[in-house]
Parts: structure tokens; C-alpha cells; sequence
């Protein structure tokens, strides 16, 4: 008897080869997924960086304009909320809690510890006194998270410390 051999090729995958596909994408999976996840962290941290590089700079050319009309002060927190007085546009969005909702804080301690307050409703803290010498204006996150920034110790920057 004589054997007939099916001359329509193969149909399917066998279970080896489905494995060794399965391997290959769980290696690539184990390389890409730790790599996304660092670009994405790098991400937020320039973003925060660059937005808080922003704002900072606003402050600041506002209060060289009023130095050289004589009175050296930092915007009012109600001055700060005024688009074309410190800023042209309004405030970005914190890229740690995607809000940009300005929070007044009153405490000079606070604004020293860079105290994160109602982070569900505010993306930004911002502390003025003019009333010292010289005036003090300080502009923070307000979040907690920690950024893909590294401290001199190896451990990460919280984003309200930046």
C-alpha cells in the first residue's frame, strides 16, 4: 500500500513555534514597556521644568518693570490671575496633576517647605509678601510625585521641590 502525501502545505502553527513567538514578544514586551515608561517620566519633569521656567520668568520681568518705575514688587496673587500682566496666556497645566489652577498660599513657612495643598483642585502654589525687603515671590507645583530628576543623594526630586 502505498502512502499519498497531502501536497497542500501546512494550515496551522505548532505549538513549538507559537511558544518561541510568545517568548520573542515577551522579551521585546520586558525591553519596550520599562523604556516607555522612562520616556514618559522624563517627559513630565521637562514639561514641569519648562513650565515653572516660564512662569518664573514672568515674575521676574515683572518686577524688574516696576523696579525701574520705582517700586520693586512682585505681582498680586490677583495680578498673577490677569492674563497679559505676568503671563501672555494662562497658566500651563501642571503635567503631575493636569490642572492649572493657581492657589493662593499666605504662609511664608509653607511656601518655604514648598507645602503641596489641595492637589485634586490646584495645579500651581504661589506665595508674595512685598511687604519685606527685599519682596519675596515663590511659585511651586503643587504636587508630590516624584520626578525622574535625581538629588546629589541618588533619590528623586518631588515635583514641588523643583
Amino acid at each position: 500500500m502505498q502512502r499519498v502525501m497531502n501536497t497542500r502545505g501546512r494550515r496551522a502553527f505548532t505549538l513549538v513555534e507559537l511558544i518561541a513567538v510568545m517568548v520573542v514578544l515577551a522579551v521585546l514586551a520586558g525591553v519596550a514597556i520599562p523604556k516607555y515608561f522612562d520616556y514618559s517620566d522624563r517627559a513630565k519633569a521637562a514639561a514641569l521644568e519648562g513650565a515653572l521656567g516660564g512662569v518664573r520668568s514672568g515674575l521676574s520681568s515683572f518686577y524688574s518693570n516696576k523696579a525701574v518705575d520705582g517700586e520693586a514688587e512682585y505681582p498680586t496673587f490677583n495680578e498673577f490671575q490677569v492674563v497679559g500682566t505676568v503671563m501672555q496666556e494662562e497658566l500651563p497645566i501642571n503635567p503631575y496633576n493636569n490642572l492649572r489652577e493657581l492657589q493662593r498660599i499666605r504662609n511664608r513657612d509653607e511656601a518655604d517647605e514648598r507645602v503641596v495643598k489641595n492637589a485634586d483642585r490646584f495645579g500651581w502654589n504661589y506665595f508674595v509678601d512685598n511687604r519685606v525687603d527685599p519682596p519675596v515671590a515663590i511659585f511651586w507645583a503643587n504636587s508630590e510625585e516624584e520626578t525622574s530628576m535625581l538629588k546629589r543623594n541618588g533619590r528623586p526630586f518631588k515635583a514641588n521641590e523643583i
